[in-house]
């Protein structure tokens, strides 16, 4: 599903944006070329009626008119607060969002970002959980550098900086910080997107018992040494144009029915990665709140 940009020439405004151009924006996303590469790849299309301000209007990210529920919300009440991390990076900081009228204890959920640090659209996903019961908790990976910037591109050259085992270790950190919430009824959820897809699988592979149901979003496996560890019911949600990450589902498929693991996959026919955010032309909408709606109903089966 495509979003026209409203400076779209006349002649692209109706016009889908080519396949390829939502493969160089992943490669682009995840480091495999530089912004100068992206850009001259882009430009390759002009060739063929596209103007450059609407492919760069329509792929890169445009967070507040993707915003779903407001940080103002009266239904909700929102903080950020920090948690101990001792094998990461010594403290972590994130966004914790309940019910305002909650009353006693709740299921929480571990809400996991991109490889970008916690940007509006991930911050907007756990207040839409607090919307549904939950206390939602999204960590910031970026905060011994500050935290998020601003902007996506500065973001993702931060998170790229910083060492991996220790930005893992903050989030197994924040996991438990969250299990353990005085607002916590014990049972715990994780949702990420991409990098955060792989969290949640990391999580299932690490926290064992601690983890009471994980749905990752186009997120890569853990290492397969660990998998042998996973205990907690999955929902793994693909985009079918996703060849990237979806290379990696058989094998992983494999050593879960070998391991006896609770576990439903989703493959969204048509979508790219990144389907679910709503801030880019990447988003597709019907699958989105598809798979979206089999999340709560997952949550809701496992932590209530």
């Amino acid at each position: 599903m495509t979003a026209p940009a409203e400076n779209a020439s006349p002649n692209t405004q109706e016009r889908p944006i080519p396949q390829e151009a939502f493969d160089w924006y992943d490669e682009y996303a995840h480091g495999l070329i530089d912004r100068r590469a992206f850009l001259t790849k882009l430009s390759t299309l002009a060739a063929v009626g596209y103007s450059m301000s609407f492919l760069t209007s329509a792929l890169m990210p445009n967070y507040a008119e993707a915003e779903q529920v407001s940080f103002n919300d009266p239904v909700i009440k929102a903080t950020y607060t920090t948690f101990p991390s001792p094998k990461g990076y010594g403290e972590g900081r994130g966004y914790l969002v309940m019910p305002r009228e909650l009353k006693g204890k709740a299921p929480v959920v571990l809400v996991i970002h991109e490889n970008r640090g916690l940007n509006p659209y991930i911050e907007n996903v756990a207040r839409r959980l607090a919307l549904k019961g939950y206390v939602a908790f999204a960590p910031d990976a970026l905060h011994p550098k500050g935290g998020y910037p601003g902007n996506d591109d500065d973001g993702r050259a931060l998170q790229s900086s910083m060492e991996r085992a220790k930005i893992e270790e903050d989030f197994i950190a924040a996991a438990r910080f969250l299990k353990q919430h005085p607002m916590s009824n014990g049972k715990l959820g994780a949702v990420g997107f991409c990098f955060g897809g792989y969290i949640v699988n990391l999580l299932a592979a690490t926290l064992g018992n601690d983890l009471n149901a994980g749905v990752p979003f186009y997120g890569t496996p853990a290492a397969e040494a660990l998998q042998k560890n996973i205990t907690a019911p999955l929902m793994l949600q693909f985009a079918e144009l996703d060849e990237r990450v979806n290379a990696s589902w058989p094998l992983y498929e494999a050593n879960l029915k070998a391991n006896n693991v609770t576990y439903t996959a989703h493959i969204y026919g048509g979508a790219n990665h990144g389907f679910h955010n709503d801030s880019t032309a990447r988003y597709a909408e019907k699958e989105a709140e598809l798979a979206w709606a089999r999340t709560l109903e997952f949550f809701k089966r496992h932590l209530s």
